[in-house]
């Protein structure tokens, strides 16, 4: 238990230190719909615990504020309403030092609990919102990123640009065909949707040691790949045509140059760092292009062990969906991955951005097709 106290503990810091260099004026502003301002982020993961565990295990527990059980509920219809989530960024009060005295309200609570409480039902949901908070932390850096780009000046946040320089390995691995399981067994933690240990049968085939680079993605680019239908879906078409995508997120031609907005600011894309900000959509064309495919998700699962990987998110073709004998759980945490399962692509690995201690190869990332503000990439497969 003191272990698990001092991860939540650990957790917790992490997301304010990650805030750190934040001013007031940061904490508040909406990009866009996808991206949720850092107060949110803040409070939103504070909620997790005070909603699924303080008001329930914790006696007599008072609640910090009533108004917050709407505000900061993200998804969780069986909780509740919720405001709009394009609508994020309209909360200016509560102030952000509310947020904090919030955040330190409910640790001090549920350190309290942790020290009386052994309950298995308490240690599996502050392991699950401990897990859910260093998602959010990972979202907290690709929000920040997206919101930063947006201003002219385009400021300076950290010193770490959360990119990766280049490749450490190449060539290409062979798999041979065969039936393989896939799918998480073990005592330690992993979400509902990796569970399902099963078998797959999985045809020969390779799959590449390296990430597609920057000057590859160029090369895709000098060659027209935005403008021939050819290459691309056709609902990605679609998608690039309403809305004029001509190069990766992030990317802007200068003077014949290309240029990308990091948090470290404005600087030159380096032909030899691995490929980022890039969409399902533009990662499937690509691979067309180059005469390649991108791999399955358990095509990526069984080849991992072999593969250098953990700097971006990457791509599968394999579609989210649940594995045999799925179950929702009861209760609202059997909102927090089930009722997703549609409509979104498979990421598998980590990325520079995700939180240490919160990746396995077993991990099922997703996001919609169309998700360019996350750190995602490409790995080839033939």
């Amino acid at each position: 238990m003191q272990d698990l106290l001092q991860t939540y503990q650990y957790t917790r810091n992490q997301t304010k230190a990650l805030c750190k260099p934040l001013k007031t004026e940061d904490y508040t502003p909406q990009s866009a719909e996808f991206a949720s301002p850092p107060k949110w982020h803040l409070a939103h993961t504070t909620w997790f615990f005070e909603e699924m565990i303080l008001k329930t295990y914790f006696k007599n527990y008072h609640v910090f504020d009533e108004t917050y059980s709407f505000l900061f509920n993200s998804y969780y219809n069986s909780i509740g309403e919720r405001i709009e989530r394009k609508n994020r960024g309209l909360i200016t009060r509560p102030s952000i030092e509310k947020i904090y005295d919030y955040r330190t309200h409910v640790d001090k609570h549920i350190t309290k609990l942790l020290e009386l409480n052994t309950s298995k039902e308490i240690i599996d949901l502050t392991i699950l919102g401990i897990n859910h908070e260093q998602q959010h932390q990972e979202l907290l850096i690709t929000d920040l990123k997206h919101t930063f780009s947006c201003n002219p000046i385009y400021p300076k946040f950290s010193k770490t640009n959360y990119l990766t320089s280049k490749n450490k390995t190449t060539g290409w691995i062979d798999i041979p065909e065969g039936i393989y399981h896939v799918g998480y067994e073990g005592a330690g933690f992993c979400f509902d949707n990796e569970l399902g240990k099963h078998r797959v049968f999985l045809e020969p085939f390779k799959i590449s040691n390296a990430l597609v680079t920057n000057a590859e993605y160029i090369e895709f680019i000098n060659d027209k790949g935005y403008q021939q239908a050819k290459y691309w879906l056709d609902d990605a078409w679609h998608w690039v045509n309403q809305n004029k995508i001509k190069n990766p997120l992030y990317w802007k031609l200068i003077d014949g140059d290309w240029y990308q907005y990091t948090l470290s600011g404005l600087q030159p894309v380096n032909p030899d760092g691995i490929l980022t900000h890039i969409s399902y959509y533009e990662a499937s064309a690509f691979a067309f292009w180059a005469g390649y495919r991108l791999p399955t998700e358990f095509e990526w699962e069984i080849a991992s062990k072999q593969l250098d990987w953990g700097a971006v998110w990457e791509w599968t073709n394999s579609a989210y969906l649940p594995y045999p004998n799925f179950k929702i759980a009861t209760g609202a945490v059997g909102e927090y991955n089930g009722k997703f399962m549609v409509n979104l692509m498979v990421l598998k690995g980590a990325s520079t951005a995700t939180a240490k201690n919160h990746s396995r190869n077993t991990y099922r990332n997703f996001f919609s097709p169309n998700t360019q503000w996350q750190f995602s990439g490409i790995r080839l497969a033939k």
